[in-house]
């Protein structure tokens, strides 16, 4: 009988540090599955994250283009003497698209691309939306660089709201920007906010960023291609065709 209970007594043991073992490899197993569900899970709304991040600035980060006609085709800057060919532009009118956040006008470049004048190759001119500022306000830093002279150097004019008074900050309490000491350049562009900007085809001797610009004037029966590249955003990209050359017609 004494043998009989202590072989019960080791059975019970047996089965019971069995249980144990079995028990904790179930805890392990458990906690290593939670550990790859958990990292899963971590990585998976990572990259749910990062992917929306991307679409809203590939979709909210880019300018959106409402129309484009032809402008001043001689020295639409007013840059060289009277009765010199000067450059030609075009004028585009825009907004930021929906869901964009406020954006620097440096921050925006256009590229218009065509074939030369040989129609052999590619030719191309650029610059940023951030360019001369144009106007009668009177004040004395009435240019993106506050020296009071108008710039005429860069390959666009700057931009402008859409009745074309210029975009500004005034820093009085007068409306407008007539007073003079008020006046500042405004490089942002804010989003519900319609713009128009004249964009140079061509450079004259004054653009100080005409090294290595082609042109792109805009011809007869042409296409030209107009990219506008926001940094960290989208890119909008529209067909310029040219049915008429006359300033005012609509190339979009």
């Amino acid at each position: 009988m004494k043998n009989e209970n202590m072989n019960e007594r080791d059975d019970l043991g047996s089965i019971g540090i069995g249980a144990m073992i079995v028990f904790i490899a179930l805890i392990l197993v458990a906690a290593v599955a939670s550990a790859v569900i958990i990292q899963t899970g971590e990585k998976l709304q990572q990259n749910a994250q990062q992917t929306g991040s991307d679409t809203q600035e590939e979709i909210g980060g880019k300018i959106s283009i409402i129309t484009v006609w032809v402008g001043e085709q001689n020295d639409c800057d007013a840059a060289v003497a009277p009765g010199t060919a000067g450059d030609a532009c075009i004028t585009l009118v825009y907004e930021l698209a929906a869901g964009s956040e406020p954006m620097d006008e440096n921050d925006v470049i256009w590229t218009i691309t065509c074939l030369d004048n040989a129609q052999t190759a590619m030719d191309s001119v650029w610059g940023t939306f951030d360019g001369d500022v144009v106007g009668t306000s009177g004040a004395a830093d009435d240019n993106r660089n506050g020296d009071g002279v108008v710039d005429t150097v860069a390959m666009n004019l700057d931009t402008v709201h859409v009745d074309g008074t210029l975009k500004c900050v005034d820093n009085d309490a007068t409306a407008g920007c007539a007073q003079a000491g008020d006046f500042h350049d405004d490089d942002t562009l804010q989003p519900g906010q319609v713009y128009m900007i004249d964009l140079k085809t061509s450079a004259d001797t004054t653009d100080q960023q005409a090294q290595n610009q082609g042109e792109c004037n805009p011809v007869i029966n042409e296409q030209h291609e107009l990219t506008l590249s926001v940094a960290g955003g989208g890119t909008t990209t529209e067909i310029l065709s040219y049915t008429s050359v006359t300033e005012g017609q609509s190339v979009v």
